[in-house]
């Protein structure tokens, strides 16, 4: 096993066999440790922590239910954007813990920039393969995405990039600030990496959105199902 598999690494691994995925939290502190940059963020059970990290990082927040029975979390109200104040933080507190299963808040600093999606999935027959496309909301309705066998060379990661029907928007389109396109390979092969060292454990990785500025780019959402998860609406979902 890899020096990057080190003992957190797989503490966070060994936790997560129990439900099948790795909680929000914990994806985060994995992609940190393989070096992407995720949002300074905290996740906790108090209440009163959460208020000293909001006055330290200021408003506006984001906030996110943290339960092993919500993989979902925007699809049961478990995640509240542009949060203002003490009592919004507050009034999100109290209906996230009435969430089944509930086992704490993530609470970070609400980021802007163009959202991409890097996901990757172990395939049965052609083994590790990673995508890069428009991410957000506009994953579905654009459907602009570009996949590729990992590992990624950076000539692979440059192909990737300029594959992308909105690869203009990337570069700055009519006088829109340009994204970083030096950060955005490097995160992707740091991802194929991480997913090559992952290979033997996990089923897919989804990062989405990643929100990329000039300056960087950042993972605000992170989602790790591991392998051998079946969830509940896999197994009744109407073929």
């Amino acid at each position: 096993m890899s020096a990057m598999l080190n003992k957190e690494f797989e503490h966070i691994l060994a936790r997560s066999s129990e439900h099948g995925w790795v909680l929000e939290p914990d994806a985060k502190r994995l992609l940190k440790l393989c070096g992407l940059k995720v949002p300074k963020f905290i996740c906790t059970q108090s209440m009163d922590d959460a208020f000293d990290f909001a006055h330290e990082t200021g408003y506006p927040l984001v906030a996110k239910v943290v339960s092993p029975e919500v993989i979902h979390k925007s699809d049961i109200g478990g995640v509240a954007l542009g949060i203002n104040d003490d009592r919004t933080l507050a009034e999100t507190f109290q209906r996230f813990s009435a969430i089944k299963g509930f086992q704490g808040m993530l609470v970070e600093k609400s980021l802007t920039g163009f959202e991409l999606i890097v996901g990757a999935k172990i395939d049965y027959q052609f083994g590790p393969v990673v995508l890069l496309g428009i991410g957000g909301t506009g994953v579905e309705i654009y459907r602009d995405t570009v996949l590729r066998m990992a590992p990624l060379r950076p000539e692979d990661a440059t192909s990737m990039i300029k594959g992308l029907k909105a690869y203009e928007l990337l570069e700055g389109y009519r006088g829109a600030e340009p994204i970083n396109i030096e950060k955005l390979t490097h995160m992707l092969l740091t991802f194929s990496g991480l997913v090559m060292q992952l290979e033997s454990y996990i089923e897919s990785i989804d990062l989405n959105p990643v929100m990329c500025t000039a300056d960087e780019c950042v993972v605000v959402d992170a989602r790790i199902i591991l392998k051998g998860y079946h969830s509940l609406e896999s197994v009744t979902a109407p073929q």
